[in-house]
């Protein structure tokens, strides 16, 4: 384990004065007046008293507690007095519930140092928590997210419905009768020899039942030696539309020199290539294309024949079918990456394709036990039940809609075969911890890693594709 140290020198930033908790204490006896007098000369004030120095520790590797957690405090009263420290440590939940409040009062001796050990009386279980403990009224330990045995986390899987799996059988039979018709343009200046950089332009399931198929739109990544060569899929995060943000310059990957693997980068229907004109392209196509869809959350919410993320996944499912035409592609390898949204696309491909996946590295996942992560942060949950609202949907029919499109209850369909390497950040107020979790634990592989960064947010380590690269070809068979 990974001991963390926290040096907290209350002169800078923690005081504890007498009227903060850090009080004389009193004789036993009251002295005659004489003594009191001299006492009064010899002792100081309690506001001139020098304030407590802390240091606070506990074996936490990247917070997170193997069982129940445990705060070591040491407080050290540089006075030439005893002094009283009124300690609290207060640990809530994720959703801002009251798990434990522990309490002391303790007197540490004049010119001498007070070790305190700081634990809930009752085991408070696996989950995610957040931390904050005060001498008095002054903080020693600010709001410290950390985990405590995430992995054991039981959820609830009470909403998986009896059709789940007969859904999505029907859908993907659907998807099988849509001619591809793909059509492929070079992208020369991305191109090298090693490796041709190809647009892709090809049909996908439509809005519905009766619609007509959906153009999709991706970059594909072709080794140019003539072999037989492993498959990465890339799945986009959500698209920073306005209004989210100005719309970035869509990427357009590079040939490069490694022939390793052969990749796809895709973007499902109205999202990144597909909500992008020519100008803020790099591939050199001049064809525009945008967004038809708003706001893809909320996109036909409460239709389980239309909803957005019925064809998004369908689109991920399409491409894994376009690679498996492609000569220099061996789809018994076939890998799948992606970030946020592009996380929760890796789940449901490697629970959807018709190709099993050899590995998968979801990061910060997206769409994840909806009805915990609607208790936790605002969005998606607004989005969902003002969507609801307007559909006439009660909020356990909005739930139960959602359950079908959960990475919670596809990844109960993801072969044992399929390993896993996630990630997940313990300061992300977008994708939280829990949901992120609850894909991880439900997946029935034991050839996974769940990598904690406590200082992340809705953000992906430097480092993350060197070490899911690093997986997959481990698992190259």
């Amino acid at each position: 384990m990974i001991k963390k140290l926290f040096n907290i020198l209350a002169a800078a930033s923690i005081v504890a004065l007498a009227p903060l908790g850090c009080t004389p204490t009193p004789s036993a006896e009251e002295p005659a007046k004489e003594d009191e007098e001299q006492k009064q000369d010899e002792e100081p004030e309690p506001e001139d008293l020098e304030p407590f120095s802390f240091s606070v520790d506990y074996d936490a590797e990247n917070n997170i507690f193997t069982g129940n957690p445990v705060f070591k405090l040491r407080l050290d009263n540089p006075n030439s007095v005893p002094a009283t420290a009124e300690i609290k440590l207060t640990i809530s939940t994720d959703r801002n519930k009251k798990a434990a409040t522990i309490e002391v009062n303790r007197e540490v001796p004049a010119k001498a140092g007070e070790d305190f050990v700081l634990q809930a009386d009752e085991p408070i279980g696996p989950g995610f928590y957040k931390a904050t403990g005060k001498v008095g009224r002054k903080t020693f330990l600010a709001a410290l997210n950390f985990g405590v045995d995430p992995d054991k986390i039981e959820y609830d899987m009470s909403d998986l419905k009896a059709d789940f799996n007969s859904y999505w059988d029907d859908v993907l039979s659907q998807l099988e009768k849509v001619d591809m018709s793909p059509r492929l343009v070079e992208v020369t200046s991305h191109s090298s020899s090693a490796r041709k950089v190809y647009f892709v332009e090809l049909k996908s399931i439509a809005n519905g039942k009766d619609g007509e198929p959906e153009t999709i739109h991706g970059y594909y990544v072709e080794p140019q030696d003539g072999g037989k060569h492993p498959v990465i899929m890339h799945y986009e995060g959500y698209d920073t539309q306005p209004p989210y943000g100005a719309i970035p310059k869509m990427y357009c990957p590079y040939g490069g020199n490694s022939s390793e693997f052969a990749e796809f980068y895709v973007s499902t229907r109205g999202q990144m290539i597909n909500a992008r004109t020519a100008s803020l392209r790099e591939d050199g196509v001049e064809e525009d294309f945008q967004n038809a869809y708003g706001d893809w959350f909320a996109y036909d919410f409460g239709s389980l024949d239309s909803y957005y993320y019925r064809g998004a996944f369908m689109d991920c499912v399409q491409c894994i079918r376009f690679m498996a035409a492609q000569d220099v592609c061996d789809m018994d390898n076939v890998f799948a990456e992606g970030k946020s949204q592009g996380g929760a696309f890796s789940y449901a491909a490697a629970a959807l394709s018709p190709y099993p996946l050899r590995a998968i590295a979801p990061g910060v996942a997206f769409l994840g036990d909806f009805q915990e992560y609607f208790g936790i942060v605002s969005w998606p949950g607004d989005t969902a039940k003002s969507s609801a609202k307007k559909a006439g949907m009660s909020t356990e029919e909005m739930y139960g809609f959602l359950s079908y499109f959960d990475t919670k209850n596809l990844a109960t369909r993801i072969p044992a075969a399929t390993s896993v390497i996630a990630n997940m950040g313990l300061l992300d107020t977008t994708c939280p911890p829990r949901t992120n979790q609850a894909p991880f634990n439900t997946v029935a592989t034991t050839d996974k890693e769940m990598h904690v960064y406590p200082e992340m947010g809705h953000s992906i380590p430097s480092d993350w594709e060197s070490k899911f690269t690093a997986f997959f070809k481990a698992r190259v068979k």
